[in-house]
């Protein structure tokens, strides 16, 4: 019903004052920070919100030591700005996380080098949390961990997120400022006037209507997918798609206290191994996407063996398996190409903003950075939308959460009161009062309640299977198989909210298990 409201306010409405195009987190940010501004502001995404690069990351919220070791002090300042802001601002959604670098006898990088490094990183982040632990400490913190040759090993604070649960938390903020948010909405074409963009062509994936947008600004945030965009326009590319995978091991088999990161001996790439919903996230990789950007990626073999020979060798006593992998997934970084011949990860990782005939493109930006990057392109945005002119940067990422909402969950277990009011801030409240009976306790090992899931599909944008399990929550990547077993027991939920007969459930499921084999499960040699 929702859904069908807001398709007749956008397409029938006055012109919008700005349209934003993709629905990952630099889009929902601009969208957050437009609409707090006053502007009449509607998001478009072609296909779920979250679901390109905004769900497949590496689920970390950070300043960039690495890019401190490249020499880019600028960026590593903005992003330590705004980790800092975003551990204040979402409590229980953004959380600190301590990284364990173990230095080893003849070690390219040793304590000193290390320590010199941290230190720069501490005072750009304006406090002090290097620690260097002595061999048995690390040893304690990470069982298995190959002591051969273990002097020790620094320490230092960054920060994790779960990251599709973030966007949609901006995305539901700026909904209660008034912005207008459509997924499954595909731009067709953009509009002309007078060699200006002026809207744009859309097209719903759903049930296949047709309908056009006047905007006074188009803001082209579709990540790895820019150029597509800028391309109807004759602009030449400027993105280099590079490919980040991952692989989730049930913390059992892989048991981390904090994160452990460290040179990948192939080619001296950082990797790691850390504590994620439960279960042990091991990233990451960095190599040129060459594939079809409108196939949704995975993890190829020599990825998965590059990533598992890495814990073999840093955990030899756990003897990890290709089977003790329960998920993969991998994420298209929208990485703007310097031009030079250069390695993946050399390539440098500012954010791209260009207006080109009143098209904005912003692109290549990071998960850490979403507002400022937004505020940004607002700034640029403002030369066609004269309401934002002026515009400042929030007090708070996002508004304080009404006491009462967390007055109104005191019934629930604090683990699962903190995870609604992290997640969902002052609609948790509205979660507790669709819960059904039985549908508080939380399902396996994850934490998700399932509740979550009717809340989901209730007021969250839900069409496919695999949005409501791949990213308004993380069974899919959490359970075996997708959570396979248990689609059985979750089936009259869904059925009942969205209103699927027998036959769309079948070919929903038919539709998700394909997925996840695909594109989430070890790769098919």
């Amino acid at each position: 019903m929702k859904r069908a409201q807001d398709l007749t306010l956008l397409g029938g409405g006055a012109p919008l004052d700005l349209l934003v195009v993709g629905g990952g987190i630099a889009g929902a940010g601009i969208a957050l920070e437009a609409a707090r501004a006053g502007v009449r502001v509607a998001l478009v995404e072609a296909r779920d919100f979250a679901s390109g690069t905004s769900s497949r990351s590496s689920k970390l919220v950070h300043g960039g030591l690495r890019y401190l070791a490249q020499g880019r002090i600028g960026l590593t300042r903005e992003a330590l700005h705004e980790r800092q802001a975003l551990l204040r601002d979402a409590p229980g959604l953004v959380t600190p996380l301590r990284f364990v670098l173990p230095v080893r006898r003849g070690d390219a990088n040793g304590r000193r080098k290390l320590g010199l490094g941290l230190a720069l990183y501490d005072r750009l982040a304006g406090q002090r949390s290097r620690q260097w632990h002595e061999p048995q400490a690390l040893l304690a913190a990470a069982p298995g961990l190959q002591g051969a040759g273990l002097l020790g090993g620094w320490s230092y604070l960054d920060a994790q997120v779960d990251d599709a649960r973030l966007v949609m938390r901006v995305l539901a903020e700026a909904e209660q400022h008034g912005a207008l948010l459509l997924n499954h909405l595909r731009v067709e074409s953009l509009l002309r006037e007078a060699d200006q963009v002026a809207g744009a062509s859309l097209v719903d994936a759903l049930d296949g209507s047709r309908f056009t947008v006047e905007a006074g600004c188009v803001i082209n945030a579709t990540g790895a997918w820019a150029d597509d965009l800028r391309g109807s326009l004759g602009a030449k590319p400027v993105l280099r798609p590079l490919r980040g995978s991952h692989l989730l091991i049930p913390d059992w088999r892989l048991p981390v206290a904090q994160a452990i990161t460290f040179y990948h001996p192939q080619d001296g790439r950082p990797v790691y191994a850390l504590p994620w919903e439960g279960a042990t996230l091991v990233g990451t990789t960095d190599v040129d996407h060459r594939e079809d950007l409108a196939q949704e990626p995975g993890i190829t073999q020599p990825e998965f063996d590059y990533l598992l020979g890495a814990m073999q060798l840093a955990f030899p006593a756990l003897a990890l398996k290709p089977a003790d992998v329960c998920a993969t997934w991998a994420g298209v970084r929208p990485v703007v190409a310097s031009g030079k011949n250069v390695a993946p990860s050399k390539e440098p990782r500012e954010h791209l903003i260009v207006d080109e005939q009143g098209l904005i493109t912003v692109t290549g930006g990071k998960l850490t950075t979403f507002r400022s990057t937004a505020l940004l392109a607002l700034r640029q945005a403002a030369n066609h939308v004269p309401a934002l002119q002026g515009l400042v940067t929030p007090a708070a990422i996002f508004d304080p959460t009404p006491p009462g909402a967390a007055q109104a969950l005191q019934g629930l277990s604090p683990a699962l009161r903190e995870r609604w009011l992290a997640r969902f801030g002052a609609r948790a409240p509205a979660v507790l009062a669709c819960a059904q009976a039985g549908e508080l306790q939380t399902i396996a090992h994850t934490g998700i309640a399932l509740a979550e899931l009717r809340w989901a599909c209730r007021a969250e944008g839900v069409a496919h299977l695999d949005d409501l399990l791949l990213r308004r929550t993380r069974l899919g990547l959490l359970l075996p198989q997708g959570g396979q077993a248990l689609l059985p027991q979750w089936c009259a939920l869904v059925q009942a909210e969205l209103h699927w007969d027998d036959a769309r459930w079948q070919e929903e499921c038919a539709r998700y298990q394909t997925l996840i084999q695909r594109c989430y499960s070890l790769p098919k040699t």
